[in-house]
């Protein structure tokens, strides 16, 4: 599918400016609430600021969040496709968690550094015994009780189609005994049709999917979460095919027109009751 038309969507050349100022702002404000307070307060606090810094993120791309689908199983290893950087703010909007990311980002400005103090577990490709590593990371993040996500495809893609799972990146979980929860991601317009300015796939810089997201006036991030997997049930890949199947049905309904069928949007914030502690 083509990205949205320039003509209908963009944005004028002031407001893009605000955006990014905003943006900007907000991730001084991030840095400092990471380098000045974390030290100080329980991993639960530190969580609920990563989610309500993550969600006044996507308010200044002016990104609106729809969560659909059921609640998150807690300490749970969360499996999605993968599209665009902005992808890790919308889970962590919904779900706090620890990520496993391309060690790239690590160098990237201001965002690798608070990835790296995000509980961010980094993997390095090419390097032997990388892979047992971050294995053994994410099953002692997962032991501790701890929401992690992991983005099975390997890299991002345009949004339209899920590639192809690689199954030793749930294996933690199985090893772990804890539930594999599958999400689907979608980027839409208002209208709900297909919008590709988040894709940060193919050639396209950070800066040029930037540059993209503030263009438009406004943003639909979709997280359709559905029922957990339970670690026992199968093999990696017998898991991993599952949760590919479940997910690439939901992006391909998102894109129909259907958001899920009868499944009802829900809101990403905490309930009152469950402050101190992640969603779900």
């Amino acid at each position: 599918m083509p990205r949205a038309s320039a003509s209908a969507t963009a944005t004028s050349r002031p407001l893009r400016i605000w955006r990014l100022a905003r943006v900007g702002m907000h991730l001084l404000q991030g840095a400092a609430t990471v380098a000045l307070v974390f030290p100080l307060i329980a991993p639960a606090r530190r969580r609920r600021l990563k989610q309500r810094w993550a969600a006044g993120l996507l308010r200044a791309l002016n990104i609106r969040l729809q969560a659909r689908g059921v609640q998150i199983a807690p300490g749970c290893l969360l499996v999605a496709n993968h599209i665009s950087w902005v992808d890790i703010f919308v889970i962590n909007a919904v779900a706090p968690s620890a990520f496993v990311s391309k060690d790239d980002v690590r160098a990237w400005p201001l965002i690798g550094w608070l990835a790296e103090r995000n509980d961010t577990i980094f993997l390095r490709r090419g390097h032997r015994r990388e892979a047992h590593r971050v294995s053994e990371a994410v099953g002692e993040a997962l032991a501790s009780g701890q929401t992690v996500a992991v983005f099975p495809e390997g890299t991002t893609t345009e949004g339209h189609g899920v590639r192809h799972f690689h199954a030793a990146l749930l294996q933690p979980a199985i090893d772990a005994g804890q539930p594999i929860q599958p999400m689907a991601l979608c980027y839409c317009l208002p209208d709900g049709t297909y919008c590709g300015a988040p894709a940060y796939a193919g050639e396209t810089s950070f800066g040029e999917s930037l540059r993209a997201i503030l263009g438009q006036r406004e943003i639909t991030a979709v997280l359709h979460a559905m029922p957990p997997l339970p670690a026992g049930i199968g093999t990696r890949r017998e898991l991993a095919d599952a949760a590919h199947r479940r997910i690439a049905a939901q992006v391909r309904a998102s894109y129909a027109g259907s958001g899920g069928g009868a499944a009802e949007e829900r809101s990403h914030e905490p309930a009152p009751a469950e402050a101190g502690v992640q969603p779900g």
